[in-house]
């Protein structure tokens, strides 16, 4: 428990100053609250000595002005340390988002997207009543205690017995109602990961569910994640509702105990009227700070829970990240591509194995193969999205793992396999990688891939929103944007993993008779299952299971009749079907 805490510390001490005001406010309080109960005895006292008006007038000033100032600080105490609790959830969030923009893509195959949302919303929430209201009143409580009891115990030692007799029994019910509170919270967070995880899924996949038809089938298993996550929130209601009742049967019985020695002590002349009525007032204030520890193990418990989760997110810490000291590339980046030896392997097996390229600056290669044979896997490594399992990965002579990813990615446009748009307006997704482009530049960029036309017809033109993951453009639309968004950033390498299959093959010839010209001053990658795409590249790459089996030009290629000239074959036959 004390590991989770500890990694909030330094959020506590950026709000350190406020904090000891709030605990300022909160003990001055408590003092204010532990004097009232004996003006109110010596009140009392007064009273059975003889009525004098000055006296009691006096007393019920005091007390009004009292009460009056316990209010104040008591509003402050809540103002200060609610707020403090907010600030950090402001900070928890920053870093959480923060850690989740930094964090490499192989966490994000470990982890869900409904799981992280339910850990940025519901755990953090848990986290933040921890921190607020349950310290607040966990410390409220422990110094009320404190105040009454050194008080109690200066009127009477004995009657104080009587009044700590249900203590054991109190802490053991905080001992093992806890421990069940907080292992049923976190099963219960788990659900609602799996819950918010449904959703998500469900939602993103919506024109998928409709085409299939199963729109009642995830009904009803959304209806069974909800159902049993009630019924395990009915069960932590109940460990909870019967938590609370039986701390108040002891203060219960703790009070027949008071009233029962403290009348015989009463009677034995051993305390005045006035004492025991102070006891029984000192007794009345600790009735709200004992049923308060339960609502605050509660909140504690759950916080505790939901701090491990959110704290996994937090501690996780990227795979690829930039060393110590890393080398940079310069202002003269060529754009030189190498690998040797290299070999990438996934749980499923290997998908690289003894991969050796260089492609010079400037050149266009074309890699070429069956579906799952690396082809992806081998670009995704230029960009450092992963780091190879055996051998080396240069750009300029520069082994990746020496360099800063973040540099190294701002000398790349990357157009992945799957086209991701945000919601926002069109011009919004070119501009992405350049926040500062003009609207000429983005004019440019749309025209360079092919888009200009499709956007004339666009009612808003640039600024048309595309909606989310752009549902309003086609998968030729999408791509287009993504290879603007690409060339925006006038890279000095250019990779398009398949970036033109959801073209046609006149729109094809078009975007990259428009590239040609960007490709000549940059170092270009294609992947396609085109040969139309790879024809014209200067070196064109076949992979088979991982491996390199053919490399040449087109016409080499072919000339050698293997794999590339067989797929050029059959692809000319499924072209001249099409035709008739």
């Amino acid at each position: 428990m004390l590991k989770s805490f500890r990694m909030l510390l330094p959020y506590a001490r950026r709000y350190r100053r406020a904090l000891s005001r709030g605990v300022g406010a909160l003990v001055v309080k408590d003092l204010l609250g532990a004097v009232m109960p004996l003006l109110i005895g010596k009140a009392v006292d007064s009273l059975h000595g003889g009525f004098r008006l000055e006296i009691l007038l006096w007393l019920a000033v005091a007390l009004a002005v009292i009460s009056a100032l316990k209010g104040l600080f008591q509003y402050w105490m809540r103002v200060i340390i609610i707020g403090v609790s907010r600030d950090i959830e402001y900070d928890l969030r920053n870093d959480f988002f923060e850690r989740l923009v930094w964090l490499s893509p192989d966490f994000y195959s470990r982890y869900r997207t409904g799981d992280i949302m339910a850990r940025a919303t519901n755990d953090l929430n848990a986290v933040r009543m921890m921190l607020g209201p349950a310290v607040m009143y966990w410390s409220e409580t422990m110094l009320t205690l404190v105040l009454a009891l050194v008080v109690m115990l200066s009127v009477d030692w004995r009657l104080t017995l009587f009044a700590l007799v249900p203590a054991p029994l109190v802490s053991l019910a905080v001992v093992v109602f806890g421990r069940r509170i907080h292992d049923r919270f976190e099963k219960i967070q788990a659900m609602f990961s799996e819950i918010s995880n449904r959703v998500q899924e469900n939602l993103s996949s919506v024109r998928v569910l409709r085409a299939y038809v199963q729109e009642e089938a995830e009904l009803e298993q959304f209806s069974r994640l909800n159902r049993d996550y009630i019924t395990e929130n009915i069960r932590l209601a109940r460990i909870s509702s019967m938590f609370m009742p039986m701390l108040q049967s002891m203060i219960g019985f703790t009070f027949l105990l008071v009233l029962w020695g403290g009348g015989a002590r009463l009677l034995e002349g051993k305390i005045s009227i006035g004492g025991f009525v102070m006891f029984n007032t000192y007794m009345g204030m600790l009735i709200w700070p004992m049923i308060a520890m339960g609502w605050v193990v509660n909140l504690m418990q759950r916080g505790k829970a939901s701090l491990e989760r959110f704290g996994e997110i937090l501690e996780a810490r990227p795979s690829i990240a930039a060393p110590e000291s890393p080398r940079a590339f310069g202002n003269d980046a060529r754009g030189e591509i190498e690998l040797r030896g290299v070999g990438v392997q996934y749980p499923s097996g290997w998908a690289l194995r003894g991969v050796d390229i260089r492609i010079p600056p400037g050149a266009t290669v074309a890699l070429v193969g069956h579906t799952g044979c690396g082809k992806s896997t081998m670009v995704s490594l230029v960009p450092r999205l992963l780091d190879p399992t055996e051998g080396i990965v240069l750009v300029d002579g520069i082994d990746l793992r020496e360099c800063d990813p973040s540099q190294l990615r701002r000398m790349i446009g990357f157009v992945p396999q799957e086209t991701f748009l945000f919601t926002a307006t069109l011009g919004e997704n070119i501009a992405f990688g350049v926040p500062d482009a003009t609207t000429e530049q983005i004019r440019w960029a749309a025209e360079a891939a092919g888009l200009g036309s499709d956007i004339a017809g666009f009612p808003a033109g640039y600024d048309t929103v595309i909606g989310e993951r752009g549902i309003t453009l086609s998968g030729g639309q999408k791509q287009r944007a993504a290879i603007a968004r690409a060339i925006l950033r006038n890279p000095k390498i250019l990779i398009l993993d398949d970036a033109l299959s959801s073209v046609d093959t006149i729109t094809e010839e078009r975007i990259l008779g428009e590239l040609a010209g960007l490709m000549k001053d940059r170092t270009t990658v294609l992947i396609s299952h085109r040969v139309s795409t790879a024809r014209h590249a200067d070196v064109i790459y076949v992979l088979q299971r991982g491996a390199i089996v053919e490399s040449g030009t087109h016409d080499q290629l072919l000339a050698a009749g293997g794999y590339y000239a067989d797929l050029y074959q059959k692809q000319l036959i499924e072209e001249e079907l099409e035709a008739i």
